[in-house]
């Protein structure tokens, strides 16, 4: 049994939103927490309640999230129509790579400032890159950045029109490839069995370019939240976020135990 699902917008008010401007581009940064720091990507469509809760996990653990607002409607619940528009504008912005041979999405290059930047407010051993749905993969290709050393990559979406396909370009894989054999790193993987946005083609690609360090679990979609937001049941249509919109908040349940994984995770690597 899971309680009814609360789909009122989240004010963010216990972060403090800052505008944060790298390379002549400035992007809304909501930043909460003490400790090393962590850059958590939203989801499509958006910085939802789901994703700033999952941000407050983090920040409860003792570490510094900062969450960009990346598209949508910062702190919102959106209907499947306002959804899948953000989604479609996404698609066609010049910032992201959605489709198969776009290689790269040039936000990541943004990403990896803010990185830079957390990781000089923040101190530490480095930062922790956790990347959801559309901005998946972004954890991974942050690794370009020395200061990122715990990436995340939960059920990556992109590129839409190859399940077998990775959004990074050639020469980034190979130069990501080999930071993370030079330097020991793991990628800290999650998706849901019957998962179309993400497939097992998409975490056998994975495997294939980063080896043993590619840590990637798969949870039943049995076990996923069977009442999402409105974008994730008419949009989505399948069990998809592990750890926000289809993650059940109980005890010893197999999404909370991914959950509580990725947070051991980001805490001992950063510790």
């Amino acid at each position: 049994m899971t309680t009814t699902r609360d789909l009122r917008d989240d004010p963010l008010d216990d972060f403090v939103r800052r505008v944060v401007d790298i390379d002549g581009v400035a992007k809304t940064v909501y930043v909460t927490g003490t400790g090393p720091a962590v850059v958590l990507m939203p989801e499509m469509p958006g910085i939802s309640p789901d994703v700033a809760r999952f941000g407050r996990w983090l920040r409860d653990a003792g570490l510094t999230v900062h969450l960009p607002s990346l598209f949508g409607v910062d702190g919102a619940y959106p209907s499947a129509d306002a959804g899948e528009r953000v989604l479609r504008r996404a698609c066609v912005s010049a910032e992201f790579r959605a489709f198969a041979g776009g290689g790269t999405s040039p936000v990541a290059s943004w990403l990896r400032g803010l990185a830079r930047l957390a990781h000089t407010e923040c101190g530490g051993p480095g930062v922790g890159a956790v990347g959801l749905c559309f901005t998946g993969n972004f954890a991974l290709t942050m690794t370009l950045e020395p200061a990122v050393i715990a990436p995340v990559v939960n059920h990556p979406s992109l590129p839409l029109d190859d399940p077998a396909g990775l959004e990074i370009g050639a020469e980034d894989a190979a130069a990501v490839a080999a930071r993370v054999a030079r330097d020991g790193l793991k990628v800290l993987a999650y998706r849901f069995d019957d998962d179309t946005w993400c497939t097992g083609q998409r975490f056998a690609a994975y495997r294939a370019l980063l080896g043993d360090a590619f840590d990637g679990r798969v949870l039943s979609a049995g076990t996923a939240r069977t009442d999402p937001p409105p974008f994730f049941r008419d949009v989505v249509g399948c069990a998809h976020s592990v750890v926000t919109a289809h993650l059940v908040d109980q005890d010893g349940h197999p999404t909370a135990r991914a959950r509580d994984e990725i947070v051991a995770f980001l805490t001992e690597t950063l510790a």
